[in-house]
Order: structure tokens, then C-alpha cells, then sequence
């Protein structure tokens, strides 16, 4: 919540027209005004005097729920990061599964089919990637730390940071080698 709009709550939750709020506050009612309207914002001594007037501490009067705001967008966050991922994963694991029966069914088609189907994947893949990006979370540990709402310290998040580039490289190789894992089974299986 912007200062403004909290003081401007504050304010009527008193029963203070912004002329009144000026007099008690030893300012113009412009500049009440100003503050409500996020043209200004009031110096500490205002602030003090503010916190006094509304019966709340500084802390109070400032964060308001910020602390709670930050909370229910973390929370936004994660379940946005994990249905997406869920998504996905499935599309992953279809993409792995679905090239060569498509291939020996349809032939021409079936590559058609995978290209879409791949472009999409891809697509779900981005998006992902700007998801973990936005949050700062790329290793395997800093992933599960952020969908169960919690942040590493300082200490452990440095050690993340050199984890990072060797992470994506096993991610791909290991991504590869599952990859022709399945394609050869299922060149197996169907013959």
C-alpha cells in the first residue's frame, strides 16, 4: 500500500476532513494533499507526528501490509511457477514419448505434428525460464526452497550461484541422454 493512500485511510478512518489532518499536523491542507496524492511524501518529522496522531508505530505507519502484500505475491508466485511447470513437465514427457510412434504412423504428418507439438514445448520451456528468472531461482536447491515459500540465506545462495552454470550443462546432457533412452525403447517396443 502506497503512503498516500495510507494516510488518506488513516485519515477518514479518524473522521479528519484533509483541512483538519493539516491543522493537527502543523502543515497546509496542499500538502496533505500532496501526500495522499503520492506528489510528495512527508518528511520523518511528519512521519513521527503521523504515528503519534494514528495511535500506530513508524513501522507501522510506512510497512502498513507491505509484509502481507509481500507474502500473498510470493505466494502468487509460487503457484504460478508451479502450475506452469507441471505443464511443462507433462509436455516434456509427451514430446519425449510421441516422436517416433507419430513418425511410424503418420510418416510426413507425424513429423508435422511433432514440430507443433515441440514448438510448444518450447514455448512452456521460455516461459518457464523467464519465471525462474524473474524469481532468481535456477539450481535444483534454489528451486525447492522457492515452491516451498522459503529463501536461502546469503552463505547458501553464493554457493548456488557457482552451482548454476554446471547445472544447466548436466540438465542437457542428462535431458539427451533420457531422450535417446526413450527413443531407443520405444524403437524396441514397436519394432
Amino acid at each position: 500500500m502506497e503512503i498516500g493512500k495510507r494516510i488518506k485511510e488513516l485519515r477518514s478512518s479518524k473522521g479528519w476532513n484533509q483541512e483538519l489532518f493539516a491543522e493537527k499536523m502543523y502543515v497546509s491542507r496542499q500538502t496533505v494533499s500532496s501526500w495522499e496524492n503520492d506528489k510528495s511524501y512527508p518528511d520523518i518529522k511528519s512521519l513521527l507526528l503521523m504515528s503519534e496522531l494514528f495511535e500506530m508505530t513508524l513501522d507501522d505507519l510506512v510497512k502498513g501490509d507491505i509484509v502481507e502484500m509481500k507474502k500473498e505475491i510470493s505466494s502468487e508466485s509460487v503457484r504460478e511457477f508451479r502450475m506452469w511447470s507441471n505443464i511443462f513437465a507433462v509436455g516434456l514427457i509427451i514430446g519425449i514419448l510421441i516422436p517416433y510412434p507419430l513418425v511410424k504412423f503418420f510418416k510426413w504428418w507425424g513429423i508435422l505434428v511433432f514440430g507443433l507439438c515441440w514448438v510448444a514445448i518450447m514455448v512452456l520451456a521460455f516461459h518457464v525460464e523467464g519465471l525462474k528468472k524473474k524469481n532468481d531461482i535456477q539450481t535444483y536447491k534454489e528451486i525447492v526452497a522457492f515452491t516451498e515459500g522459503k529463501e536461502l540465506d546469503k552463505e547458501e545462495k553464493a554457493a548456488e550461484l557457482v552451482k548454476r552454470p554446471y547445472q544447466k550443462v548436466l540438465y542437457a546432457i542428462g535431458a539427451g541422454a533420457l531422450a535417446l533412452a526413450v527413443f531407443i525403447l520405444m524403437k524396441l517396443i514397436l519394432g
